[in-house]
């Protein structure tokens, strides 16, 4: 019963986004976990996004999770060619020349997670309704929205128009979330037709299952036969480049037909609310975290240049 009445409480508080970040994340975890943050010495790998969240917040941080800010960086660190093809860039819905698109394409958020609109017939497609979609999309802060992810919180609001990525023999993306720990791949999340019936299981750099995943359903009977993409080592390669010198980033990309496209960069994966299982490796790839020392103040960590370990 208390527990019960805990988690009342607890779901409550979690809609109080104004609260202090080192007051908020603390019950943001403790909701989605049933456990205490102790954010003086985390353990877990959650318990270190959430003081990511609190006490790491380097400038830069804010372009790269930015879906159109961080194409320059991007270029600069691997190249153009490895960005999908950029048709437009909008600051509100009404501005959108429908006419100028192809008929397939992809409409993209910049500043949040999860809001895709994918047009595959533009003639099929209800062009005041998706306005008024996209708009609502903009007013959206995701800081606020979701668990205080602090990277997102000064992101200008933009809407983005993409090629529409398509690869052989496959009716939906592939997803290769590559984690990286201090610039190293530790291991790659792969995530299979989230439309219509999503799978997900993680590999080792050298495309061999791992004992763990990131949710409870079991597909390892399904991976065990999944081929390793033939640009696997590739894409490990330039996300270990576009993750050096950050003590963990998520890099996400696309194999479409053995060439690989930049999706993102996370620093919160699913917001700290998700665990692997089974239970034991979530502080087995918490350990994989090494999380910079704050100075006898305990400020936040705002200069790349001077992290130390």
């Amino acid at each position: 019963m208390l527990n019960k009445l805990r988690r009342f409480f607890l779901r409550h508080l979690r809609k109080m986004r104004f609260l202090l970040p080192k007051v908020y994340v603390k019950i943001h975890y403790e909701y989605f976990s049933g456990k205490k943050l102790d954010l003086n010495n985390p353990h877990d790998f959650n318990a270190k996004i959430e003081w990511y969240k609190v006490f790491f917040r380097p400038k830069i941080l804010t372009q790269l999770v930015d879906k159109y800010e961080v194409r320059t960086y991007v270029e600069e660190k691997i190249g153009a060619k490895y960005l999908n093809e950029l048709y437009a860039v909008y600051d509100n819905a009404e501005e959108i020349d429908f006419d100028s698109l192809p008929n397939r394409f992809v409409i993209k958020a910049n500043h949040t997670n999860g809001h895709n609109l994918i047009v595959k017939d533009k003639k099929n497609l209800d062009k005041k309704k998706s306005i008024k979609l996209l708009n609502k999309w903009l007013g959206k802060n995701q800081y606020y929205r979701r668990g205080q992810e602090w990277a997102y919180k000064d992101v200008k609001p933009k809407l983005i128009i993409e090629k529409f990525l398509k690869e052989k023999d496959k009716n939906t993306l592939v997803d290769y979330k590559f984690y990286c720990f201090n610039g190293k791949v530790k291991f790659v999340d792969v995530h299979f037709d989230r439309e219509s019936d999503h799978k997900q299981c993680c590999f080792d750099v050298d495309f061999k299952l791992m004992p763990f995943r990131k949710g409870k359903d079991d597909n390892l009977e399904f991976f065990k036969d999944y081929k390793e993409p033939s640009n696997l080592k590739e894409m490990v390669k330039l996300s270990e480049i576009l993750a050096e010198n950050l003590p963990f980033v998520r890099v996400d990309f696309y194999s479409i037909n053995g060439k690989s496209i930049f999706g993102e960069l996370t620093f919160y994966p699913s917001d700290a609310r998700k665990k692997f299982f089974p239970e034991e490796y979530n502080t087995i790839i918490g350990d994989y975290f090494q999380l910079p020392k704050l100075n006898s103040k305990k400020e936040t960590i705002t200069n790349l240049e001077a992290i130390k370990y």
